[in-house]
């Protein structure tokens, strides 16, 4: 059985549109919700970033089911860990204990704004690490105070604990970050079919948790349409993330990904309206063993037809083929 969710994409909506979206696809019966969490869109064409965490504030007012989850925050550069513990469980009273905390090493794309340089991964994620422990520390309540290699933490507190903490789940992409997820993790997260992840996630202590993915699709009636879409805003995808975590800037993308083809991209991404294309698409996913799958429909436009459609043919299809 492979759950099905909907992505709220801060980089191609403005925040009260993603909240309406998110709305929508409660009432079509998705089986959760993931929320990216940017300072820059990736491309330009993409057109917005708005503060992810207000997003989900009101996100988890104007829903009542579905859970909400970041897809990922990074805990180490534009924010503390200390205030990604704060937000984190003030997300989860705000939705009655439907929020799960997705964590990540970031991207220079959206940490290089405070300006405190991009080490090289080893050092991210020993950061990563670190506040990962610091922000359990605080979900457990009481003071805190931490000295270490890359934080300090000077008596905090959080006044407002919710009862059970939000799930913490770490985004992998290599065997250093699928060893530091199946050790700290409650879930793991991934953005590429890879079962040999999973693998090694558990190998490390993730047995029997969550394993959360993410595919990009693009329907629209018009297929050749959804085709220009996709490669207007999503060809930077299959860089794969060793190249997406490094570039600095939505120009550094466009002129990465300047020679990729439409053809390109609608051979990774499923384009149209013919949800046996979409079925297909998920279907790496299940047989890796990924319990749960977040869409992601590209264009912020487009999103109102896209819920429509997916409440009519596409989750129905795809509970079909995957329970």
């Amino acid at each position: 059985m492979v759950r099905i969710g909907y992505t709220m994409m801060t980089e191609q909506a403005g925040p009260r549109e993603l909240v309406g979206h998110v709305v929508r696809a409660e009432e079509a019966g998705f089986d959760f919700s993931v929320t990216s969490d940017h300072y820059f869109p990736w491309l330009a064409s993409q057109g917005h970033a708005p503060y992810a965490w207000s997003v989900l504030g009101a996100a988890a007012q104007a829903t009542s089911r579905i859970p909400l989850m970041t897809y990922v925050t990074c805990p180490t550069f534009r924010y503390h860990p200390a205030v990604v513990a704060q937000k984190a469980a003030t997300v989860q009273l705000l939705s009655e204990g439907r929020f799960r905390l997705g964590l990540g090493s970031g991207e220079n794309l959206n940490e290089h704004v405070v300006g405190g340089g991009w080490p090289s991964v080893d050092v991210r994620h020993e950061m990563l690490e670190e506040a990962v422990e610091i922000i359990r520390a605080l979900f457990a309540g009481g003071h805190v105070n931490h000295r270490g290699t890359h934080f300090d933490v000077e008596s905090a507190r959080l006044w407002d604990v919710p009862d059970e903490p939000p799930p913490i789940g770490v985004a992998v992409s290599g065997k250093r970050s699928c060893a530091l997820a199946g050790r700290l993790a409650d879930l793991v997260i991934a953005t590429e079919p890879k079962a040999e992840l999973l693998d090694a996630f558990d190998r490390h202590g993730g047995q029997g948790k969550p394993r959360v993915g993410q595919l990009p699709v693009c329907y629209d009636p018009d297929r050749d349409a959804a085709v220009e879409r996709a490669h207007s805003q999503f060809r930077w995808f299959g860089s794969g993330w060793k190249v997406n975590s490094e570039l600095p800037h939505p120009d550094s993308f466009a002129a990465a990904t300047q020679f990729v083809r439409p053809d390109d991209v609608a051979g990774s991404i499923p384009c149209g309206s013919d949800p046996a294309d979409f079925v297909e698409a998920v279907r790496p996913y299940a047989e890796a063993g990924f319990t749960e799958v977040a869409l992601v429909q590209i264009g912020g436009a487009s999103q109102p037809p896209y819920l429509d459609w997916s409440e009519k043919t596409l989750l129905p299809a795809l509970r079909d083929a995957f329970g």
